[in-house]
């Protein structure tokens, strides 16, 4: 990527918009070989970024899903010990052997599992997603924070693997919880807000091309009027206005009325209470 209108240029022919300061950062996290963090509501494109950032580069995408207890042997590696004992058995059968060299053996990489951090350093270049970061506990922060700054992992019994160029990193964050600074330290950061009414109409003709001007127009009018709410439980992100529009799509929609909309809610909101709120104003809020 030879800028940022490049990086622009590239995301845009997978379908993936990208303003000024977005392209921006991702040119410069990719020139500086530094992680990119990104925070913002679910359902803003934070994960479909490094989605198309691997699709536009033609890389791998490592995806590296975090969770509640999360912890390093789950990022990093295994040992295949099924296949380690079958191993074993096979070297009993075959007779007498040396029980050290039997023990070396057991390390061999075939019985090696990598996990999706040490998969990208193996198949660097490509897109590493450590997704959700926020889930995971300070314990599996400060792991990444040491592998992020190395670009290496120490397996006890089989020895370093060093990357042969750094992976394209795009961490992500809900912000649940509050990140640690060294971690921030380490990351070029960017806040990715919910689009204006007109981005967000170029987002579904770019992202969805089979959904009319009219119809897209329509959906995102009211997806930005859900999302000014103050009593939703769970207000729409893009890929729920993406998923909305296509699923109107699906029926032959092409100018949203009262019943359509009604029931096809369940594209677009997640909870029982949020479908009852908005259908109790959907005709008041199609009319504007």
């Amino acid at each position: 990527m030879d800028s940022a209108a490049d990086v622009a240029a590239r995301l845009g022919a997978t379908g993936y918009l990208a303003d000024d300061e977005l392209a921006t950062v991702v040119f410069l996290a990719s020139r500086m070989q530094r992680p990119l963090l990104l925070e913002g509501e679910p359902g803003t494109g934070k994960t479909a970024l490094a989605e198309a950032l691997a699709q536009a580069l033609d890389l791998p995408l490592v995806r590296l899903q975090c969770y509640e207890g999360i912890d390093a042997s789950q990022a990093l590696y295994d040992w295949d010990f099924p296949r380690q004992i079958l191993h074993l058995r096979a070297l009993e059968a075959a007779g007498a052997v040396d029980s050290d060299e039997a023990e070396k053996s057991l390390y061999d990489e075939r019985f090696l599992l990598a996990r999706p951090v040490l998969a990208a350093l193996r198949q660097a270049p490509a897109v590493l997603l450590v997704d959700e970061v926020d889930r995971a506990d300070d314990e599996f922060e400060a792991f990444l924070l040491e592998v992020l700054s190395t670009w290496q992992v120490t397996i006890p019994e089989f020895g370093t693997v060093t990357a042969p160029e750094p992976p394209l990193v795009v961490l992500t964050s809900n912000r649940t919880r509050e990140l640690h600074d060294a971690l921030k330290r380490r990351c070029l950061y960017h806040w990715i807000d919910h689009p204006g009414l007109e981005r967000e109409v170029e987002i579904v003709r770019s992202r969805a091309p089979e959904v009319g001007e009219q119809l897209a127009r329509q959906v995102v009018s009211l997806v930005q009027q859900l999302r000014v709410r103050d009593d939703l439980l769970k207000p729409p992100g893009v890929a729920e206005t993406l998923d909305w529009a296509r699923a109107l799509t699906h029926l032959g929609t092409t100018d949203l009325d009262l019943a359509t909309a009604a029931a096809t809610l369940g594209a677009l909101l997640k909870y029982r209470e949020d479908g009852d709120r908005v259908k109790a104003a959907l005709d008041r809020m199609l009319s504007r």
